[in-house]
């Protein structure tokens, strides 16, 4: 990518940024954020991705909160046991759990997902929320550039050998769910189907941008095959605003400087930044209904090329090439 055009995309994507930080000023100093109030959800069962860390440590806190069980999927050992007692103490809920789960690697996705499924538990919502943000070139253990393989393709890879035990699991007005996080770059982001890893040239904020912009699309199309096959199983998107985690070490010096001074006051906590997955996973107004993109536990519009279904069917054939799972499109389609 020529100069000029990696910095137009970083220009792209912090103003993004800061239009959602100014929104966020003006809402806390109006109304501010209030924290909506769930329904318990006993003996129902969740895995979160991430969940040691930000956003998806807060969700999964808050859904423990709620009496489900909950399933930590993460790669962080060191923090796995202390996260973990953390929840039990703050929820008194002991039924919270950390499983290894590194989503760079398709071989440890499998191996979790053959894990989880030797403990017989039902899935009732599935929440897909680890990342990575904005860092230098590299690859994941399968050789794809990061963003695209540990945002985008892993989940990708999860959801589908999940698949199975979310629809057993859901029932006809009790669905099960999957919630995927993205985020407002995907407004600004680019699917390049003919360099999804970005090998010709390399933006990080371009590649971010693109990995957010495809579990949109990925969102939509599992939607309309689950809608197709009619089981109890939803797929829906959480954008969680600007919120105040760690992963802003690779941004632009200007960005963590705003964040170290007024992160406090114009970004969201962690616990906010949840609201709307756990919204996602919980709320009612949405049994049986996916294909929503949620912000600020709202449903609106995504980017208008995300609802193209012949670009979503494009990356999910090319996703499944990628991780070895069978395409069901056509025959789902066509029955």
């Amino acid at each position: 990518m020529s100069p000029l055009s990696a910095a137009r995309a970083a220009l792209r994507v912090y103003a993004v940024g800061a239009a959602l930080v100014v929104a966020q000023l003006l809402r806390r100093c109006v109304r501010g954020f209030v924290e909506p109030v769930f329904s318990p959800q006993p003996e129902r069962v969740a895995i979160v991705t991430g969940g040691t860390d930000g956003i998806g440590y807060s969700t999964a806190k808050q859904l423990a909160k709620l009496g489900m069980h909950v399933i930590i999927a993460g790669n962080n050992d060191s923090k796995a046991q202390d996260v973990v007692r953390r929840i039990k103490e703050d929820t008194l809920n002991d039924q919270v759990e950390f499983l290894y789960c590194d989503l760079a690697s398709m071989r440890s996705i499998r191996e979790f997902v053959q894990t989880f499924k030797m403990k017989k538990l039902p899935l009732h919502v599935l929440v897909n929320n680890a990342g990575v943000m904005m860092v230098p070139q590299r690859t994941t253990d399968d050789g794809f550039e990061e963003h695209f393989g540990v945002n985008y393709l892993g989940h990708f890879l999860l959801t589908n050998l999940l698949l199975d035990t979310l629809q057993e699991s859901g029932a006809p007005g009790r669905s099960a769910r999957v919630v995927t996080v993205s985020s407002a770059t995907h407004y600004v982001g680019e699917l390049n189907l003919d360099d999804l890893q970005s090998s010709t040239s390399y933006s990080a904020h371009a590649a971010y941008a693109q990995s957010k912009l495809a579990l949109v699309l990925f969102t939509y199309h599992l939607q309309a095959l689950l809608s197709a096959r009619g089981v109890p199983v939803t797929a829906s998107l959480a954008d969680p605003g600007v919120v105040d985690t760690d992963l802003y070490r690779h941004v632009f010096w200007g960005t963590r400087l705003v964040k170290k001074l007024l992160g406090w006051w114009v970004f969201k906590t962690p616990d906010e930044g949840a609201w709307t997955s756990v919204y996602a996973a919980v709320t009612p107004a949405l049994e049986g209904l996916g294909g929503r993109y949620l912000y600020n536990e709202r449903e609106t519009r995504s980017l208008e090329a995300t609802y193209d279904p012949e670009l979503q069917r494009q990356l999910w054939a090319r996703s499944c090439q990628l991780t070895g799972i069978t395409d069901v499109t056509r025959e789902t389609f066509s029955e």
